[in-house]
């Protein structure tokens, strides 16, 4: 794709050393955070996870936990129901298949409740750093908003598409630079178009001004 350098070559103008912006100590606490992090901000999961993890220290106390509990704590982010058994299940299921330990395997992370392609790519890049793009809304956005993928592609075929398209070894930096732009640049709403450099080769700049 002939403006694959362009985009690369911009997002590492903004982001030359992108990191994730979950916070996390252990292997497990991203994990966990990973997959509170679905139809939030990494913001709000932070401001739970420090409580969650603060009281409950290790997979063992979290396995134990109160759902209710977890239900309180994490009321902030929504869809309690699903992440508060979620929280429990994987602690439990670390440790009763993995040592406690989050595993450095694709087929057994997406074995793991709760744990679907998007966090399986975003535990491999950061814990094993292994290359991955993970897509999420704002990778998802921007993709289609730079034509490195169509509007009716799934989640999937447009980590697919950027596979092809960029080089392995800056998957796992490309997808944390995609994830950045969106959230702070290429915004869903009100994106900051007049102060982007990839505004000549946006659909979205090209339909809208």
């Amino acid at each position: 794709m002939k403006n694959h350098n362009e985009i690369e070559e911009y997002l590492d103008s903004l982001y030359p050393n992108p990191k994730c912006e979950l916070n996390y100590n252990k292997d497990y606490e991203l994990l966990i955070a990973t997959v509170l992090s679905a139809q939030t901000t990494d913001k709000r999961v932070n401001q739970v996870t420090e409580i969650l993890f603060n009281k409950y220290k290790d997979l063992e106390a979290l396995s134990k936990a109160d759902i209710k509990d977890i239900k309180e704590i994490i009321k902030p982010i929504g869809m309690v129901n699903k992440k508060s058994e979620f929280v429990i299940e994987i602690a439990k299921y670390l440790l009763d298949n993995c040592n406690g330990i989050v595993p450095n395997d694709r087929e057994e992370l997406c074995n793991i409740p709760g744990v679907g392609r998007k966090t399986t790519n975003v535990v491999l890049s950061n814990l094993y750093d292994y290359p991955a793009i993970a897509v999420d809304t704002h990778v998802s956005r921007v993709s289609k908003r730079l034509n490195l993928a169509k509007d009716n592609d799934d989640v999937l075929t447009i980590e697919k598409k950027l596979m092809k398209t960029f080089d392995k070894k800056k998957w796992s930096k490309l997808h944390h630079q995609m994830v950045l732009f969106g959230r702070y640049h290429c915004k869903s709403v009100k994106p900051e178009c007049n102060n982007c450099n990839l505004k000549n080769i946006c659909k979205y700049y090209k339909k809208t001004f």
